[in-house]
């Protein structure tokens, strides 16, 4: 299905090759992992099988990509469409019609499909995909997990042999996640289609593919079969990885698989209690004042006459970590908005560091407050990367000293002079963090902080945070990534349908919520861990 001989690419502009030397054969059938470090080249490598690399990109390449047969750059795009369906990281970005019907039918339409031919496409992919009884729905209702999968239905309504999945659960709660996952395996073994999807959560993932592409620098590292060459990944989700150090043979992928092990290992519980990986107590420990750095009562919020949030309580106080956690749709980044005074809550009120943030401008908030939205784009519009810090101080009066050590600090010194939108998705992630932190708030907002990011990019995140909280800053996280949710905060609020279901320590709701439970919490139940540093420190 896929053969890469050779293959380097160089973007326009750029001295140095995204893709170097790569050599790949994928077979028809095959479930195939990308995986890499951001970065890395795997957004320009899916890019390459379906022709938008280098049609769309420009740029330079050198090798051979063949895609059932076709050469891809001979071919361009329009031809690749028939062969290759593509769902790219915010499903949001390939919309183009608000209907979910309407827009399957979309891509056919362009292909002057025949009326007849199109509806039976459309009734097909609607079918498999389970969105019969979505068909009517405008997208703008559907769920996180529903969206990406009218993205996958668009994808295969043309019939192509094979499908390509840039971070398809980056922004997907745990549920919806393992939905569209389940999608995909149907897709993949009852009809055979051949699926390459990147991903960075790679304990969501790892259970269900045949074969593992594994990107450094440009370059494969690692390529084979999944059981046979996940040990040589640098970064293992934390089953795999608690594996490793406690010498569990073969690799554990699962929970499941992994509890044969655990249930023989016996640990000292006096010596369970949680620490940082530096050893220290965690931030939870630290004395604080009494006074919040944000506190909100009874927010309510509506959207339309359609109620958001209904009556939410929290507080953070200085060196806290909080974190929000729901299903998609449940509230989440409307709290946020309503915490920096981008919306107007309809009840209830939110005070920051003492003071209310009615009748207050959104500047005059974000003097204390830095927020980083969902999107790090929204916050993206300069020349080059230390310009965005520097934006934000010549915005704030102040002077410019410490943008090249925060880059530095975010893992960003080397593409200083960069343009910010030639980044991957993770790198300007932590762009759009340094952009909102550049002038030392007091308090972070932060809405899905680690969407692109890979193990490693996230352990220096959390260690920059961890710093912080130590300093007295306070953090108010809104995350579907349990894992992190688990390393970093101090306490946990459910959201769901707007209202705060359950709060309370981390350990304490983790461990009582399957939902949301992280792994090492489903191995070893009712003892209050939650990483591996709680097992194998």
């Amino acid at each position: 299905m896929i053969k890469i001989t050779n293959l380097t690419y160089t973007y326009p502009q750029s001295e140095r090759p995204a893709l170097q030397d790569v050599n790949w054969r994928a077979m028809a059938g095959d479930f195939v992992l990308l995986a890499g470090a951001s970065g890395s080249g795997k957004s320009t490598l899916l890019r390459c099988l379906n022709g938008l690399v280098p049609h769309f990109s420009g740029g330079t390449v050198q090798g051979k990509i063949s895609v059932n047969g076709l050469d891809v750059v001979a071919a361009g795009p329009g031809t690749m469409s028939h062969q290759v369906g593509f769902v790219q990281q915010n499903p949001e970005a390939q919309a183009v019609v608000e209907q979910v019907e309407a827009e399957i039918a979309f891509g056919l339409e362009n292909q002057a499909i025949p009326p007849q031919a199109m509806r039976i496409q459309v009734e097909e992919v609607l079918e498999l995909l389970e969105l019969t009884m979505l068909r009517e729905r405008p997208l703008s209702t559907l769920s996180g997990g529903e969206r990406q999968r009218v993205a996958i239905a668009s994808a295969l309504a043309l019939r192509p042999p094979l499908l390509v999945l840039d971070e398809p659960t980056s922004q997907l709660d745990p549920q919806s996640a393992e939905e569209v996952l389940r999608a995909l395996v149907r897709l993949n073994e009852d009809l055979g289609l051949t699926i390459v999807l990147a991903e960075h959560r790679l304990e969501r993932i790892l259970p269900y593919v045949d074969h593992i592409l594994y990107l450094e620098n440009g370059r494969v590292i690692v390529d084979g079969a999944a059981r046979e060459v996940v040990d040589q990944i640098p970064q293992l989700p934390p089953v795999a990885d608690l594996g490793r150090k406690l010498g569990w043979q073969p690799l554990p992928l699962t929970v499941k698989e992994a509890r044969r092990f655990s249930s023989q290992y016996s640990v000292n519980l006096e010596d369970g209690r949680r620490k940082t990986e530096d050893g220290k107590d965690s931030p939870s420990s630290v004395l604080r004042p009494p006074s919040p750095l944000l506190e909100a009562k009874g927010v309510s919020f509506a959207y339309n006459g359609c109620p958001t949030l209904l009556g939410v309580d929290l507080q953070v106080a200085p060196g806290e970590a909080v974190a929000v956690m729901g299903r998609n749709g449940a509230g989440k980044s409307t709290l946020l908005k309503c915490m920096v005074g981008l919306l107007s809550p309809a009840e209830g009120e939110v005070w920051v560091n003492g003071r209310s943030t009615q009748n207050r401008h959104v500047a005059d908030i974000c003097r204390e407050v830095g927020y980083l939205p969902q999107n790090p784009d929204d916050l993206l519009f300069a020349d080059t990367v230390a310009d965005e810090l520097q934006f934000t101080l010549n915005n704030h009066g102040l002077n410019h000293n410490g943008v090249h050590r925060l880059l530095g600090e975010l893992g960003l010194g080397q593409v200083t002079d960069a343009y910010p939108r030639d980044l991957s998705v993770g790198q300007r992630q932590r762009v759009a963090l340094g952009a909102v932190t550049i002038t030392h708030p007091r308090l972070l907002l932060l809405d899905e902080p680690t969407r692109g990011l890979d193990y490693a990019a996230k352990q220096d995140l959390v260690a920059i945070w961890r710093r912080w909280l130590a300093a007295g800053m306070g953090l108010l996280l809104v995350t579907h990534d349990v894992e992190l949710v688990a390393q970093i905060a101090d306490r946990v609020a459910i959201l769901s349908q707007g209202e705060i279901i359950a709060a309370g320590k981390t350990a304490d709701i983790l461990s009582a919520t399957p939902l949301f439970a992280p792994q090492i919490a489903r191995l070893f139940p009712n003892r209050g861990w939650l990483t591996v540093q709680d097992v194998a420190f």
